[in-house]
């Protein structure tokens, strides 16, 4: 194994550990909770090591190893006084995050809790805000995987960390459960409509959604296979793989009138096509994922042209800020594929704040140190261009496609404004469409300008991606 390299993950076709019933073992015999068996089942065998193991209080730590890395873990057990938190147990997962920070390994939290302990008064709620401050603090990746319920204190620690997993259908989050919604608001609303799976995977929360603790585990291991173990680490490195045979290309219909799905175009240009996907529910106009490029973990941002028809709207906005900002907190270099015809435009979307939202998106390239490669499928426009990471955001390179077209908005939008007075006068609106797209919309005028770098074969595009990131390595 090279320097600066990992074991092998799921994700990268090799190695797994069996996920048996040999494999797990009792952390607390007889008594061990779902979420004690779910920890050790994605623990290496014998590897757990606890510490403050005298002082219980519905809490387990300790150090272990996930396939050969080492890392930090703890664990609510959700039966033990009905999973509320209190100062001895939220020392024991405060501690936790410290020693995982100190250490410089990722932290695995598997919370399970009611909240603050109501009969500690202050002082659970003292626990919680040590607990806060650690995460906050914390320069290592934080993965929370929930599997029962999570309320208050216990719902914000997840949001503080990294990764959020919600696994199976009784993983729930919210601030406040249904009984206190229905006492202050007289509304009656069930825990799963609340705060469940499906509720929390569109809005963001969750990242990663399991069925049930076996796929949880892979997902798990697979996500830790791209992570460096502390912030601006050393990226753990495998085998490449070429991508499926084909050109990148040939999954973009012939006219931007119609829409296609960029995973497509990712799996094209990635090691084996495989990729995990982030929030693949929360705001679909915008593709977030993690992949690799000749054996590098990147980080990918898309537009999506299959909802929306690839425009940007306030929540595409804050989504793709977010996971800016989470690469650039990592050290994941990020691939920008852009096809958008602009920001979705609508009283709805200013009155949900679209302003707000993009200049988040915009601000969080311009602020990005991790490198950042931008390749234009087909269109890109106004400002929706300059947010997806453009030359002037400081992207390290710019391509883009021979068929792209680069501008301030499209040609039909821009010939009936500026020919408006030929238009009426009898005009023929596709040649002045024609001529407006070869002044000022095709590509190699961008090019010729200097706004793109290089206009690059579709065929091409992964070989030229691979070496500028060996310039950054």
């Amino acid at each position: 194994m090279k320097a600066g390299e990992f074991p092998p993950t799921e994700s990268g076709g090799l190695n797994e550990k069996t996920l048996s019933d040999s494999a797990v073992v009792e952390l607390v015999p007889e008594t061990a909770s779902a979420a004690f068996v779910r920890l050790q089942a994605l623990l290496d065998d014998n590897t757990f090591q606890s510490w403050r193991s005298a002082v219980g209080d519905g809490v387990i730590a300790g150090s272990a190893r996930v396939h050969g890395r080492p890392v930090c873990v703890w664990a609510q057990d959700g039966s033990h006084r009905g999973g509320s938190l209190g100062r001895a147990g939220g020392e024991t997962i405060a501690r936790t995050i410290r020693h995982a920070n100190r250490t410089g390994v990722p932290v695995l939290g598997l919370p399970h809790s009611g909240g603050a302990r109501l009969q500690e008064g202050v002082g659970a709620l003292s626990a919680y805000g040590a607990i806060f401050r650690e995460q906050a603090l914390a320069r290592v990746p934080q993965i929370t995987l929930i599997g029962g319920a999570c309320a208050g204190g216990a719902a914000y620690s997840p949001a503080l960390g990294d990764f959020v997993v919600m696994v199976g259908p009784d993983a729930r989050l919210f601030l406040t459960g249904p009984k206190v919604v229905e006492q202050v608001t007289r509304e009656q609303i069930s825990a799963e409509d609340l705060g469940g799976p499906r509720i929390h995977a569109a809005n963001g929360v969750a990242h990663l959604i399991a069925d049930d603790d076996r796929s949880a585990v892979k997902l798990l291991r697979e996500l830790l296979g791209y992570l460096p173990s502390t912030l601006g680490g050393v990226l753990p490195f495998v085998e490449a793989i070429d991508p499926p045979a084909g050109c990148p290309a040939d999954h973009l219909p012939a006219s931007t009138r119609l829409v296609y799905d960029v995973r497509d175009v990712i799996a094209a240009l990635v090691d084996g096509g495989r990729y995990l996907e982030l929030a693949a529910r929360w705001a679909r106009n915008m593709v977030t994922m993690l992949a690799r490029l000749d054996g590098r973990p990147v980080g990918v941002i898309a537009n999506q042209a299959r909802h929306l028809g690839g425009t940007i709207d306030s929540a595409a906005s804050e989504k793709g800020s977010w996971f800016v900002d989470l690469c650039d907190r990592l050290a994941l270099p990020l691939v920008v594929l852009v096809d958008t015809p602009g920001f979705l435009p609508g009283t709805n979307q200013e009155r949900a704040g679209v302003i707000r939202y993009g200049s988040a998106l915009l601000r969080a390239f311009a602020r990005a140190t991790t490198p950042r490669l931008t390749v234009t499928l087909r269109q890109a426009y106004g400002g929706a261009h300059i947010v997806m990471n453009s030359r002037d955001l400081g992207a390290d390179l710019t391509l883009a496609w021979p068929r792209a077209r680069i501008g301030i908005m499209g040609a039909a939008q821009a010939v009936a404004i500026s020919e408006r007075r030929a238009i009426a006068a009898g005009s023929d609106v596709e040649q002045l469409k024609e001529r407006y797209t070869s002044m000022h919309l095709a590509v190699d005028v961008a090019a010729a300008d200097g706004f793109v770098d290089e206009i690059v074969l579709p065929s091409e595009t992964r070989e030229r991606l691979i070496r500028a990131l060996e310039l950054h390595a």
